[in-house]
């Protein structure tokens, strides 16, 4: 009887193993690498009104290919797209106020227009970040943590961006 019980579990734990293996589930970098290719070249377009925040920029974009499209960075001619990115001017608006009606939180908004080349044809798109972040009460927002918002909000929008590219991948599987 016992082992007629271990030979109808391994029967069970064998089918429902096959039935898992064969479900088709792919992550999304394969379908954003379906589009993008291996091979990604960035570029950022200098803001005149907030040129420190490009080199913020570029980093998370940087970043974000290695990380989660699992791609490399090249140069413009040797790959497979060409991304090119112009960041409106990030804002950053009061969110939480402590019982004296001073700001102590606020929330860093950036707005990214992206525009693909892959072997020119080009796409556009446009996606948003967001970070919210806490100050001491009556506190000047520093340089440094508004460096940090942006950098982390760009992340946020890379990381839409990379959603939109997948959805597009995965359409275009079907």
């Amino acid at each position: 009887m016992r082992r007629f019980f271990h030979l109808k579990a391994s029967l069970f734990l064998l089918s429902l193993l096959f039935l898992a293996s064969g479900c088709g589930y792919a992550p999304n970098a394969k379908f954003s690498r379906d589009v993008m290719g291996e091979k990604i070249s960035t570029s950022v377009v200098i803001s005149a009104e907030d040129p420190q925040n490009t080199v913020v920029i570029k980093d998370a974009v940087d970043k974000a290919v290695i990380e989660v499209f699992q791609a490399s960075l090249t140069t413009k001619e040797a790959s497979d797209s060409h991304l090119v990115i112009k960041m409106n001017k990030p804002i950053y608006t009061p969110v939480v106020y402590d019982e004296n009606g001073y700001i102590t939180g606020y929330r860093m908004s950036v707005v990214l227009h992206i525009v693909r080349d892959s072997k020119g044809v080009l796409k556009k798109y446009q996606t948003r970040g967001f970070h919210d972040f806490s100050v001491a009460p009556n506190a000047i927002v520093t340089d440094q943590d508004r460096f940090n918002a942006i950098g982390f909000a760009a992340q946020r929008a890379i990381r839409a961006f990379v959603a939109q590219v997948s959805a597009e991948g995965a359409r275009a599987k079907k």
